[in-house]
């Protein structure tokens, strides 16, 4: 416990930092106090809870589970094939250079109000990081290690699952709490720009009314969703990954 008290003692500097300041501007439109902010989210608990945040995180869980097996088949296939990287590298850099708000108006206007057109948004922005991690995982693997296993009879298959899968595993796990937090992004940008429900969709709604502490709500809900999604992930890979000391 002792490692988190430096990051508890930052937070509880900041949010006082926060709530001086959101007192001396006093106007709770513009920057509500955290105060202010904790007791609307209370206020709203039962659409936000019940509605919003269950529409958010099925479209973040479908898109994030999409982008894993999008970005895994990726990183596999240029791992093992140079030509295919060549081919596929400059696409997948290529994709990020796409401005999502420019990007999830066209979806919406193909795929509607529903949820694939939110989905897809969240697909764009959270495959990227898991391609390219893990790709970058499986080609930091020793040549002198692999040509020891040929050596030894090994196969392709051989090396790839005792070797580079491996290998690769530290950086498949930071992909993925990098991906959660944008896969969060990109479902609340999504629903910003055009939905019925959804995180996003309350956010903007109560922008709207002019209410600061109800922007503030989802948004703060939604932070404290991904902090505990990326610690789950960061026990999983300590109980996964017991060879490492340190993560």
């Amino acid at each position: 416990m002792k490692k988190h008290i430096p990051a508890v003692l930052l937070a509880v500097v900041l949010l006082l930092l926060w709530q001086v300041i959101a007192i001396l501007i006093g106007a709770a439109y513009i920057l509500p106090s955290p105060i202010q902010i904790c007791i609307r989210l209370w206020q709203l608990r039962e659409p936000l809870f019940l509605v919003h945040l269950p529409a958010t995180m099925c479209v973040t869980g479908i898109g994030l589970g999409i982008s894993v097996v999008l970005g895994l088949l990726l990183a596999i296939s240029m791992d093992c094939n140079p030509k295919i990287e060549r081919a596929l590298y400059p696409v997948i850099v290529a994709s990020q250079t796409i401005p999502t708000t420019a990007i999830a108006p066209l979806f919406i206007l193909w795929f509607g109000y529903g949820i694939w057109s939110k989905v897809l948004v969240t697909i764009l922005i959270t495959f990227f990081p898991i391609a390219i991690t893990v790709f970058d995982g499986l080609k930091a693997t020793k040549r002198e290690m692999e040509e020891l296993l040929y050596t030894y009879g090994a196969t392709k298959k051989d090396v790839f699952l005792k070797l580079k899968l491996p290998t690769a595993l530290p950086n498949f796990f930071s992909a993925i709490k990098m991906a959660i937090p944008m896969s969060v992004i990109g479902a609340a940008i999504a629903e910003w720009l055009g939905a019925q429900e959804g995180l996003g969709y309350f956010s903007k709604r109560m922008m709207t009314q002019l209410d600061g502490a109800g922007v503030f709500a989802p948004v703060v809900l939604l932070s404290v969703v991904a902090m505990i999604a990326v610690g789950v992930i960061t026990v999983l890979e300590r109980k996964l990954i017991q060879w490492r000391k340190e993560i």
